[in-house]
């Protein structure tokens, strides 16, 4: 079976670090046999999750297009990037709108049998450390499985910057990739 996996950056700038680290993550996943959808979340124009605007409008078309993706697929590659000591407000409202409940259905059902894996890329010292630990308990409680392994990169701005990226960086970013894709034949084949 070969693994399908959703992959997206918390981060809404097309050069950010994130992005970067997300190509590098994306690309091992791809040596290993998976098959990537690699999207952009602020494609999907999703408004500031409000309660009162999806009782009277219901989920906005991009939710409902994201939550089809997510139930498509078996893995979350997710690059996120550090503001304020926790994850971005972009990441969080995509995650929100994909678990509201639609047509019956429960809004945890996207997250059903997934498999994630996490990467994160700052210019701070810690790498985006402190975000991806929010990350990894919120994903958690809507029932995804992450994977012990991530990778950071500190100093992004000198170890992934374009012309100047990291080997060891790159290596690391790569085996994530790859070991997600064998998580999710594994998984799934259980």
């Amino acid at each position: 079976m070969t693994p399908k996996i959703l992959a997206f950056s918390g981060s809404a700038r097309n050069e950010s670090y994130n992005r970067r680290a997300l190509d590098h993550a994306v690309a091992g996943a791809r040596g290993a046999g998976a098959e990537v959808t690699l999207i952009q979340l602020r494609e999907f124009s999703l408004p500031i999750y409000d309660g009162d605007l999806e009782a009277q409008a219901g989920l906005p078309a991009g939710a409902l297009e994201l939550k089809g993706l997510f139930k498509t697929h078996q893995g979350l590659l997710i690059a996120s990037p550090e503001y304020n000591s926790s994850f971005s407000a972009l990441l969080k409202n995509a995650l929100d709108w994909v678990s509201r409940a639609h047509e019956g259905e429960s809004g945890l059902v996207p997250y059903r049998n997934k498999v994630a894996a996490l990467v994160a890329a700052s210019p701070g010292g810690l790498g985006g450390a402190r975000g991806l630990r929010q990350l990894r308990e919120i994903l958690a409680v809507l029932g995804v499985l992450v994977l012990p392994r991530q990778h950071t990169i500190p100093h992004a701005d000198q170890d992934l910057s374009a012309g100047q990226e990291s080997p060891r960086h790159i290596d690391a970013l790569m085996g994530v990739g790859a070991e997600l894709a064998q998580a999710c034949r594994k998984w799934n084949a259980a």
